[in-house]
């Protein structure tokens, strides 16, 4: 999948990474389905369950950051563009998704 570079959505693997390591702060949520989770997940990732996603919007910072990711970064951008829509500002999609991850960051998660 391609993205403007300048899309400041946007958040290549090694850069996901850096700010990860940096700011133990940042939430990194998970939008993809049990099954795939079962395969693989990044660690300390969170769900995005109904139930989460209500609490994200009902008693969340506006201003947390957040780090949204899935298998090829579709999904993902997606909910990165409704919470931003919602009044989230610190907003990211995981640039290519956990495939990414695999392939740039950690060979070690598995590639499905």
């Amino acid at each position: 999948m391609w993205h403007d570079p300048d899309d400041r959505l946007e958040l290549p693997p090694r850069e996901a990474l850096a700010r990860l390591e940096a700011d133990p702060g940042i939430r990194l949520i998970d939008v993809r389905e049990d099954f795939e989770r079962e395969i693989c997940q990044l660690p300390g990732s969170l769900q995005l369950t109904e139930a989460l996603a209500e609490e994200m919007l009902s008693s969340w910072n506006r201003s947390q950051p957040i780090i949204f990711q899935c298998h090829h970064g579709g999904r993902s951008r997606a909910a990165a563009e409704y919470f931003l829509q919602q009044g989230f500002t610190e907003v990211y999609n995981l640039s290519g998704g956990i495939e990414a991850w695999s392939l740039e960051v950690d060979p070690s998660v598995p590639r499905y």
